[in-house]
């Protein structure tokens, strides 16, 4: 059956070792608790939950390597793990860059899900979210970014929201929309119907 409306986790997996990582890991843990309610809701309603994470810049680790790296260093990583580790169902994909359209098989991936809208998660909202957003716009998606769910330095967050707001490429709506959108699409789905516009 087609599956419209995808979850993506962007670079919540991180070992926090790039400048102000340090500042922002607390964000990124508020956001990947939020960001686990949202999972649990695709989940439930079997929609696809997509992982489109930084490679750390090691070519030679795989994404179970990424997760269990995070898991070893401790604090503020191995809590996302806890929130977030993915499961057998899940997809995940490797980034090089900040867009996670950029050098990946994401592309490929959505289509062969019959993926029309997505939902954006992570981190940092300002950057690789951001260019996610956008470039899922310039091919078609509709794009909708998790305001809770998104992990930014407090000065940067709410210019970055007011971006994607002002440029009309995306809706920016909290978690309780966003599932209640879900469900709302859901039950058509199984009716047949198309929802109304």
């Amino acid at each position: 059956m087609e599956q419209p409306t995808a979850l993506l986790i962007i670079d919540l997996f991180s070992l926090f070792d790039f400048p102000q990582g340090r500042q922002l890991a607390p964000y990124a843990v508020h956001a990947a608790q939020r960001t686990a309610r949202l999972r649990a809701a695709f989940d439930a309603h079997r929609s696809p939950v997509i992982y489109a994470n930084d490679n750390f810049g090691n070519w030679q680790r795989d994404f179970p390597q990424l997760v269990e790296a995070c898991r070893q260093k401790g604090g503020a990583s191995a809590r996302i793990v806890e929130y977030l580790a993915p499961s057998e169902e899940h997809y995940f994909i490797l980034k090089p860059k900040h867009s996670a359209f950029l050098a990946t098989p994401l592309p490929v991936l959505l289509a062969k899900l019959g993926t029309r809208r997505l939902v954006l998660a992570g981190m940092a909202l300002d950057a690789c979210v951001l260019a996610t957003a956008i470039d899922a716009n310039s091919r078609e998606y509709a794009t909708v970014v998790a305001r809770e769910a998104v992990a930014a330095l407090p000065d940067r967050r709410q210019p970055a929201l007011q971006t994607l707001q002002r440029s009309g490429a995306v809706e920016v709506l909290s978690n309780r929309q966003i599932i209640a959108s879900l469900s709302s699409t859901s039950s058509y789905q199984r009716t047949g119907l198309a929802p109304p516009r």
